[in-house]
């Protein structure tokens, strides 16, 4: 295989690529290094070939000698060959010096493009780390940027943005710039920016609180107010339609109509609360798992502000504003415990109120411990049930301010009832007990809507002629006047209360029988007792009368009133006072009668021991008979009661016969005094009969039988004991024994023997009568 001929290299082909080596573009501001690579791929190619010459050379050299054994057969050839090889060595020579000198050329001048390139890869690597720098620095920058926002939105109050701030700090990826000091720096700080976040809202807040405390006593004005009006359209419409009369404001009807106007005193034209600050204090305690931390917080804070709403010592016209304020403060916490979530706890809020509600009632009772006006306690009971109406709408227990007002209303009735009770004495006492006169229909229609009557008695005083003399004096007018003010008075405390209607009427019934009782009857019998003019004792008898029926038609009227409110029965058992005040009265009427007949009896001049008898009564018997019938007759009183009065009389009469026969003021007696003491009695029976008071004689029927006994010569029989009780049983022994005492003791001082034996008997007689005490009546 013949050897493989190796290029052909001319003068002009190598001239060419050295003219081909440029390395700048003069043209160009930057350098032209792309066409480095394929000329020094061409020079290595050209040094491949200067290697492979060589070879070649030493090749031909090892050859010659075998080429000129060649050669010489082929000599011309050869020869040709030869000369042909030495211009190619020439040329090979020569292209191996120029390969040389181009290879220094190319080796200067890539020592100087490696010195440029060393010089742009080291710019370069400064380059890119200056944009590392810039970068890292940018990154520093942004963060801050950050930080410094953090700060400026405290300041701005956006608290949940800085926090967002934070969070995106600590969550950025992790970069070259983590590792940094200046951002582990920042990590560090980033605790206390949290703390400035918090203590920035936590400022905030307390401002926020003290800005409700502040307004609180508004939003309780308004909700008071609310609430007053809510009631007056609810009373308004009550009023308009029956089936809703039984109904209060809050209840199920009550409480559907109002939901459709519904006012809310929060959100106003009036006033505004904005809870932002304290739902994002929440919202940027509960990020940084603080939460319990601000709720202890605030409900210390909300304690101490309870314990401010209420002065030490508590002015009454004060009370009023203090409510507004209580009302306001629970109107927030109701909002913050329905919005809140478990922020803050039904138990706290609970605790809250019935701390306050204790300290408002000691406060008010300490207040009001020496208050003896009505009126004092009458404001007190508006501001507290005004405040508890309102709460109730938010659902707040008041049973124990519903409580607390009750006993404050025991204490109002009590004051109520010293006050009137002064007043009904002042009436009793400055009473003229005379009947009151009517002339014009307006002034009839005005008493009798005042007093309580009898149907039957209210019908027929309706219906007489004008001018009209009315039974009653005027006592018993301003009484019936000033109890329908005390009772109205009662129902005005209590109007609004829905609580303890039972208590309420049990309460009702004492303090009415206590009026009526001790105010009002015993005023009158003390009245009575002093007054010694009959006229006026009959008045107060007709008045006492008319008490006694006012006390069933109140205690019915009042029941009427209190069924249409769901309320017990009211029970006015002050009847029987009067009852037992109209007996003592007419007992008086009786004492001031028998006190003018002791006038009387004073005039009677009896002769016990006559020595004959009278054919006529006494004369004084016929004046007491005229007197005592005109008087009797003439007392305006019902005719059970004049009926009475006459057998009070009588009794009274008998008495003083009795006392006369066996009394110590009489020593002795004789049968004709007896006689003409039957004759008397005849008489005074004769009189009652024929005035139709026949049943008065009744009153005589032991002095007779005690006559009948001694003048029939009886005795014997009244001492067996059968006989006794079937004819004599009314007669007692004792006085039979003292009637036979005085007449044995008379027949003992005669002379004449008949009459002393008369003595003697009577005297044995008495004896006899004198044993029967213990078996008989004394």
């Amino acid at each position: 295989m013949p050897p493989r001929r190796r290029p052909q290299f001319t003068q002009e082909n190598i001239d060419q690529h050295l003219q081909q080596i440029h390395f700048l573009d003069q043209s160009s501001s930057s350098e032209n290094l792309e066409q480095l690579g394929p000329i020094i791929k061409q020079i290595h190619q050209n040094r491949q070939q200067d290697a492979y010459l060589r070879t070649v050379n030493a090749l031909v050299e090892s050859k010659d000698a075998e080429i000129e054994t060649i050669c010489s057969d082929n000599y011309q050839e050869f020869i040709g060959s030869v000369s042909t090889l030495f211009s190619i060595k020439s040329y090979t020579t020569n292209l191996r010096d120029k390969i040389t000198t181009l290879d220094a050329s190319v080796e200067q001048a890539g020592r100087g493009l490696v010195e440029k390139k060393k010089a742009l890869l080291q710019s370069k690597k400064t380059a890119a780390n200056l944009d590392e720098a810039i970068d890292g620095l940018q990154a520093c920058l942004r963060v801050l940027d950050v930080v410094n926002r953090v700060g400026e939105m405290i300041k701005e109050g956006r608290y949940w943005s800085a926090l967002r701030s934070l969070e995106d700090i600590e969550s950025m990826p992790s970069t070259s710039l983590s590792q940094s000091p200046l951002f582990q720096h920042l990590l560090s700080s980033l605790p206390s920016l949290r703390g400035q976040i918090k203590g920035a809202v936590t400022a905030s807040v307390k401002q926020w609180l003290l800005d409700i405390r502040n307004v609180s006593a508004q939003l309780g004005q308004l909700a008071l107010e609310a609430m007053e009006l809510r009631n007056r359209k609810w009373r308004s419409r009550r009023e308009k339609d029956p089936m809703l009369k039984l109904s209060r404001v809050g209840s199920a009807v009550e409480v559907v109509t109002n939901e459709k106007t519904e006012y809310n005193v929060l959100d106003n034209d009036q006033l505004k609360v904005d809870f932002k600050p304290l739902y994002e204090c929440i919202h940027i305690y509960s990020a940084l798992d603080s939460l319990d931390e601000i709720r202890r917080s605030y409900q210390q804070d909300r304690k101490a502000q309870s314990d401010l709403i209420l002065p030490e010592p508590l002015p009454l016209s004060s009370l009023p504003s203090v409510t507004q304020e209580i009302v306001g403060f629970f109107i927030i916490e109701t909002h913050v415990l329905h919005t809140t979530g478990s922020f803050r706890s039904e138990r706290e809020v609970e605790d809250l109120w019935d701390a306050i509600v204790k300290r408002v009632g000691t406060a008010v009772e300490n207040s009001l411990r020496n208050s003896t006006d009505p009126d004092a306690y009458l404001r007190v009971k508006e501001s507290l049930l005004a405040f508890v109406m309102t709460l109730e709408s938010f659902f707040y227990s008041t049973n124990s301010v519903h409580s607390f007002i009750l006993v404050l209303f025991e204490k109002y009735v009590g004051i109520l009832e010293k006050q009137f009770g002064k007043r009904f004495e002042s009436i009793v006492t400055q009473d003229d007990c005379l009947p009151m006169y009517v002339e014009q229909p307006l002034e009839r229609s005005k008493v009798l809507d005042t007093v309580w009557l009898g149907r039957e008695e209210r019908d027929y005083l309706s219906k007489s002629a004008l001018p009209l003399t009315l039974p009653w004096s005027q006592s018993f007018y301003l009484c019936c006047q000033d109890i329908r003010s005390f009772v109205q008075n009662f129902y005005q405390f209590i109007e609004g209360v829905s609580q303890h209607h039972r208590n309420i009427d049990d309460l009702l019934s004492k303090s009415l029988d206590t009026i009526l009782t001790a105010y009002i009857s015993e005023s009158i019998a003390r009245r009575a007792q002093s007054t010694s003019n009959l006229s006026q004792i009959t008045q107060i008898v007709t008045n006492l009368e008319h008490f006694e029926v006012a006390c069933a038609e109140l205690e019915r009227s009042l029941t009427n009133i209190r069924s249409a409110q769901r309320g017990g029965a009211i029970r006015v058992t002050a009847a029987a006072s009067f009852a037992a005040t109209l007996s003592r009265a007419l007992a008086r009427v009786t004492a001031s009668i028998t006190s003018k007949l002791d006038d009387f009896f004073g005039l009677a001049e009896y002769d016990w021991t006559p020595a004959a008898r009278e054919d006529a009564p006494s004369m004084y018997l016929y004046e007491l008979v005229n007197w005592l019938t005109t008087v009797v007759d003439s007392l305006i009183i019902e005719d059970a009661y004049k009926q009475e009065a006459y057998r009070g009389a009588v009794d009274y009469i008998a008495d003083c016969f009795m006392d006369f026969l066996t009394g110590r003021h009489t020593p002795m007696i004789n049968e004709n005094g007896l006689a003409n003491l039957q004759l008397d009695i005849d008489f005074l029976e004769d009189e009652f009969k024929r005035s139709g008071h026949a049943f008065l004689n009744n009153a005589f029927v032991e002095l007779r039988a005690m006559i009948f006994i001694v003048t029939s010569d009886k005795v014997q029989d009244y001492l067996v004991p059968s006989t006794r009780q079937s004819q004599y049983a009314v007669v007692r022994a004792k006085r039979l024994q003292a009637l036979l005492e005085k007449l044995a003791r008379y027949g003992g001082e005669c002379r004449d023997a008949p009459s002393r034996e008369r003595g003697e008997k009577r005297r044995k007689e008495a004896d006899a009568v004198g044993r029967l005490f213990p078996e008989g009546r004394s």
